[in-house]
């Protein structure tokens, strides 16, 4: 047993009192004026997010590959100085090591919060990910569980990580039970699913779009709050054709959008999913049978991407209201290149051929 694990079984065993106070409170999005806020990049907002998890909980580890001296993407920036090298600290090169350390963290009754460096990084833990940390709780009866458990992954296309740093893997994991998915579009949202899913009783993944972690900025509330996991956003109302993306997506589709009503007098609802699993149903089906006509896009490839499960489910439930197929506009079906990564991405373009073909069919 290392000096972590000892420092950890050590402190969950004598200071149970301290393990999981909640203090957070649901704020809109986006904020309202009356709430105390700064303006915050992504990679800001998570790092305030982390601060205060490890700030509230004192039983609250962080930990991945250069975390300790911030991150690749500067997230953890500062937090070891704060908080000491024994909650927040490096780890070996080992994604697996990585998702066991975190699972027993969880089991033990403390709370984890761990970096896989890239998504793409992700698939050496799958296994654990999947077969352990999703089925703890059921295989056990409820008597055991790794609830406490939050792996953040920076994901999806970034301008030049090719086939190694740019994929987007949220549907490998929506397959499975036990786990909760969420992307989210930017710093407000960022901090909030984050602080949610670290006080989520379940095991969940923060899919992390590393694109924007400079280029989006808000107005972020400075206290701790949470967004609802499950819950998608309609951020554009619109009558014609609905639009469905999370994370950068959805950055594309307002753009998209807004060139369809000056282009082609197009009345586009535009829906941030936010959470991939459990997905917000309900409200993608209330949209689509107002508009009758939906396009769902994500950077991901089209086989077996999350977009075929968004478009079973609209078949299923709103067949009757539906004036057109359901169009996905997605990465391909090859792996993610590098100087044809224009070409690969579901850019505004595509997605507004899409929206002629749906409002021509």
């Amino acid at each position: 047993m290392n000096r972590h694990s000892r420092y950890l079984f050590s402190f969950v065993k004598t200071n149970k009192s301290v393990i999981r106070t909640s203090h957070f409170t649901y704020y809109p999005d986006p904020p309202t004026p009356a709430q105390n806020k700064q303006k915050m990049n992504m990679f800001q907002a998570i790092n305030n997010a982390m601060d205060i998890a490890l700030g509230e909980d004192a039983t609250a580890l962080l930990f991945g590959e250069d975390v300790g001296f911030g991150g690749v993407f500067r997230c953890s920036i500062n937090l070891r100085d704060k908080y000491g090298k024994d909650r927040v600290f490096n780890t070996p090169l080992c994604e697996q090591g990585i998702a066991g350390f975190a699972i027993g963290v969880a089991n033990a009754g403390a709370t984890a919060i761990a970096e896989i460096q890239f998504a793409d990084y992700i698939f050496p833990a799958f296994d654990q990910i999947i077969n352990e940390a999703a089925k703890f709780r059921y295989r056990s009866g409820g008597i055991f569980d790794c609830g406490s458990l939050t792996i953040r992954a920076p994901c999806g296309a970034v301008g030049h990580g090719a086939l190694y740093h740019s994929q987007s893997p949220e549907a490998y994991f929506a397959h499975t039970p036990g786990l909760k998915v969420v992307v989210p579009r930017g710093p407000v949202k960022a901090k909030g699913l984050l602080l949610a899913c670290i006080r989520d009783p379940n095991p969940c993944l923060v899919f992390e779009p590393k694109v924007l972690y400079r280029a989006a900025v808000e107005e972020v509330p400075a206290d701790a709050y949470v967004s609802e996991i499950g819950k998608a956003d309609v951020l554009r109302k619109g009558k014609d054709v609905t639009l469905i993306g999370w994370g950068t997506q959805v950055h594309v589709l307002l753009e998209v959008a807004e060139l369809a009503k000056k282009d082609l007098n197009v009345d586009c609802e535009v829906i941030d999913l936010v959470s991939i699993l459990p997905w917000d149903k309900d409200a993608i089906c209330k949209s689509v049978k107002k508009t009758g006509r939906v396009i769902v896009s994500h950077e991901a490839p089209l086989t077996q991407g999350f977009g075929s499960e968004i478009s079973a489910s609209i078949q299923e439930h709103c067949f009757l209201y539906l004036e057109a197929p359901v169009k996905r506009v997605t990465g391909w079906d090859t792996p993610f290149p590098h100087v044809f990564e224009p070409f690969y991405l579901p850019n505004k373009y595509r997605c507004l051929s899409a929206i002629k073909e749906v409002i021509n069919y």
